[in-house]
């Protein structure tokens, strides 16, 4: 079953439990993989998917950031919102997981003492391995770590 089946199932049971703030959550999320679908005029793959879906959790947390403190409402929605996403999103990457692809990469590569100057080819071959499971800033950092070690 495809996650677009899934959050459609999902939403189809919160309108009938009239459980509005989860339906509109759910809608905003089957919009946007319905929207990546048609653009791409193919059924998603897998990953396609849970890019969609980790994209739309981190414009969420841009949303709550740049919310005002006073603005309580749009913060609690936007918790939500996040919660309701983290549902059909992948299990993230822990920063050992990470670390441990980043080293295999290397190795694939054949990088014996790799410095910041092969940091761009590094990332080329690893974020293929890591997108839609891990977030591209950690990921970034984690590499610079180790090549500045």
């Amino acid at each position: 079953m495809s996650k677009i089946e899934q959050v459609r199932s999902e939403m189809m049971n919160a309108l009938k439990a009239k459980d509005t703030e989860r339906k509109n959550a759910l809608s905003l999320l089957l919009a946007a993989l319905k929207a990546k679908e048609k653009d791409k005029r193919e059924p998603l793959t897998e990953d396609e998917e849970n890019m969609v879906i980790s994209k739309e959790i981190k414009q969420t947390k841009e949303t709550m950031e740049s919310a005002p403190e006073d603005r309580v409402d749009i913060i609690e929605q936007c918790k939500f919102k996040i919660s309701v996403m983290q549902e059909f999103a992948p299990k993230s990457l822990s920063e050992e997981e990470i670390t441990e692809i980043i080293k295999s990469v290397i190795e694939d590569l054949g990088l014996d003492n790799p410095g910041i100057k092969e940091k761009g080819l590094i990332m080329k071959n690893l974020m293929p391995k890591v997108s839609g499971k891990a977030d591209g800033g950690i990921v970034n950092q984690i590499v610079s770590n180790i090549l500045t070690k």
